[in-house]
């Protein structure tokens, strides 16, 4: 039974029933991976012809009528099928670990935003954009993204305190310097792509900056000489934080440009006022050749997603993370 790899032009040979990472794999077709499980997102792909299964034993499925994206340590290959998979020059492979890490540092950068920094007992790689899951107690258990590199030997998260929340409660109340922390990781799949040489759309709605400094760090590190326009979203002036370490990559950066949108108050000298869509339409009437990193908010990313789209960036070349709030 044959499978077509897409955008490769490439068939492979496999048994009926063979799970579709391991194939592909097996028939060494370059595809990111990290935790084998289905939580991460590395492995998406899409199918565009033929049926697969989701899931193992009873819980198989076919797909829909509708070709979509699927995760290929999950899916089965039960019939000959093409397979469209994601970049195959930008493959990254980092074996989900679980770590301990002691809380170094525990400090405010607004007035509901903390900083809060872990040294691990063993360093675990991952890409700049990507995140981990932290479990502070077995009842208090996140993910959150890095805002640094893997080199750092630190991981730094910024995390907004959400009223009543439990998790981010006992960050700013019960966690201590010392204490111990579970992490585990890398997941999610918006990460840096660096052999894009095109120019770069970031945008971040409030805590949502820490995955974009990672990926602004990691192209400054990389020597990328890609323009990046970024578009940094908060409500109020009193929301705004990061700016040193923002001067600090527009120095190592020189093609970097940031824009402050404040939904009200804002200062005009620095910022400006209203919606980061609204901002990013009147910049750019043609995004074609960009790729995107959006972080934030559902509702922020949303609907970011549709302006970027409708200016010209496909769907494969739009990378986002939302920051769902429930149970936090």
């Amino acid at each position: 039974m044959d499978i077509l790899v897409q955008p490769l032009n490439r068939v492979i040979r496999v048994q009926p029933g063979v799970n579709l990472l391991k194939a592909l794999q097996d028939a060494q077709v370059p595809m990111s991976y990290s935790c084998m499980a289905g939580r991460c997102g590395t492995c998406r792909c899409k199918v565009l012809d033929g049926e697969v299964m989701e899931g193992a034993g009873e819980q198989r499925r076919p797909l829909d009528g509708d070709p979509g994206f699927v995760l290929a340590c999950q899916t089965y290959v039960t019939e000959p099928c093409t397979i469209e998979i994601p970049e195959p020059d930008e493959v990254v492979v980092h074996p989900a670990r679980i770590v301990k890490a002691t809380v170094a540092t525990i400090e405010d950068l607004t007035h509901d935003i903390k900083r809060l920094v872990l040294r691990p007992a063993k360093p675990i790689e991952f890409s700049p954009g990507q995140y981990v899951q932290l479990q502070f107690t077995p009842d208090h258990v996140r993910p959150y993204s890095m805002a640094g590199l893997c080199g750092d030997g630190l991981f730094e998260f910024h995390v907004r305190l959400v009223p009543d929340g439990r998790v981010t409660g006992y960050i700013a109340h019960d966690l201590k310097v010392g204490d111990t922390v579970k992490v585990s990781g890398p997941l999610g799949s918006a990460y840096l792509r660096r052999k894009h040489e095109g120019p770069m759309l970031c945008v971040a709605g409030g805590t949502g900056l820490a995955p974009i400094l990672s990926i602004l760090r990691g192209a400054a590190a990389q020597g990328m000489t890609n323009p990046i326009h970024l578009y940094f979203g908060v409500r109020s002036p009193r929301d705004v934080y990061g700016m040193p370490w923002l001067d600090q990559l527009k120095h190592d950066h020189p093609n970097l440009t940031v824009h402050v949108v404040v939904t009200s108050g804002g200062n005009p000298a620095t910022q400006r006022c209203g919606l980061v869509t609204d901002a990013i339409e009147q910049d750019h009437g043609n995004l074609n050749g960009w790729r995107a990193y959006l972080c934030g908010s559902p509702p922020m990313v949303e609907a970011a997603t549709v302006v970027v789209r409708r200016q010209g960036i496909p769907a494969e070349h739009i990378y986002a993370d939302a920051f769902y709030t429930q149970g936090t």
